[in-house]
């Protein structure tokens, strides 16, 4: 089995503090030796290398100019006091203590400083009003084009068969009153715990046939689908529909928020409406996942972020970013 506590022992320290050390010193050595040769006086001859080339083309023993020496020297004391004050020499911490932790703190502590107060004046506000206030809308705008983009787009409508919802429309997993909203991002929605989960039920409900008949009977929820229905097997669907899935997506398939689960009688599909993409829901099951943003980003910048994504769906044209 592979040792990775050889990575963190002393010996990786060592191994650097051995090849920097003797590194500098060589460079010394190195610089003093170049130096060596220099004429005492102008008058005084140069010696050369014994090496002639075309009868009179000799070879000089010429050192190092002055001012290029100097530079050499510079550098190497330069290096000597960085590696004394700052992390250099394997595991030394440097007399400065200095971290990347540290430093990266120091940094966040006064954005803090300097951009909170822009947050907070916002804090108080309802959601419903700042949805309207173009201030705070462009505001959650920005935020939402840092944040959320990668997965929901930047016109916020999601990636229609990946798992990733549009937050434009009236359709939502989890209700959408603005505190709904707002605890999805902040605590996110993070199966088991968020109860939304879609189960593999392939073996659970009687293998690839029934698969097929509930999908038929979950396209026959659909109005709009009916020429795509084939009522003999959506009739044995809907017998494993009320037996595994009613607890969930309710007797007239139309979900739960308070569990995340989904309604069957739309056309706004997570993971592809088409029947091979219900199947493949039945069968393997899914588990999307919404990351909690609440530590990371702060009340101040969830509160606006919420409004930004109530005012998608329930705010005014007024309120929307330019």
């Amino acid at each position: 089995m592979f040792d990775n506590t050889l990575f963190v022992s002393s010996f990786w320290s060592w191994y650097i503090i051995l090849l920097t050390v003797p590194g500098i010193i060589g460079c010394f050595w190195l610089i003093i030796w170049m130096s060596k040769g220099r004429s005492k006086s102008d008058d005084e001859p140069v010696a050369t290398m014994g090496h002639v080339w075309d009868e009179t083309l000799e070879e000089f023993s010429n050192p190092l100019p002055r001012w290029w020496l100097g530079m050499f020297y510079i550098t190497l004391f330069f290096g000597i006091i960085y590696l004394i004050l700052y992390p250099g020499l394997g595991s030394f911490a440097g007399v400065l203590g200095w971290t990347e932790v540290k430093e990266y703190e120091a940094e966040m502590n006064a954005a803090k400083t300097q951009y909170d107060p822009l947050f907070d004046k916002f804090k108080s506000e309802p959601i419903e009003k700042l949805a309207q206030t173009p201030e705070a809308v462009k505001m959650g705008h920005h935020l939402y084009m840092t944040y959320c983009t990668i997965c929901h787009g930047s016109d916020a409508k999601g990636v229609p068969g990946k798992g990733f919802p549009n937050l434009a429309d009236a359709e939502w997993l989890w209700g959408d009153t603005p505190q709904d909203i707002e605890a999805t991002i902040h605590d996110g929605r993070n199966p088991p715990e968020a109860s939304a989960v879609m189960m593999a039920w392939k073996d659970t409900i009687g293998g690839e046939e029934a698969v097929k008949n509930v999908t038929q009977y979950v396209i026959s929820l659909n109005s709009n689908r009916a020429a795509e229905v084939d009522k003999t097997v959506a009739g044995k669907g809907q017998e494993v529909y009320m037996t595994y899935c009613i607890g969930c997506h309710g007797p007239e398939g139309k979900g739960t928020p308070a569990m995340g689960a989904p309604n069957l009688t739309d056309d706004v599909w997570l993971y592809g409406g088409s029947k091979g993409g219900i199947e493949t829901s039945v069968a393997l099951g899914r588990k999307g996942t919404m990351p909690a943003h609440g530590e990371f980003l702060g009340p101040a910048k969830v509160h606006l972020l919420a409004a930004y994504v109530y005012s998608l769906s329930h705010g005014s044209e007024s309120g929307k970013p330019q």
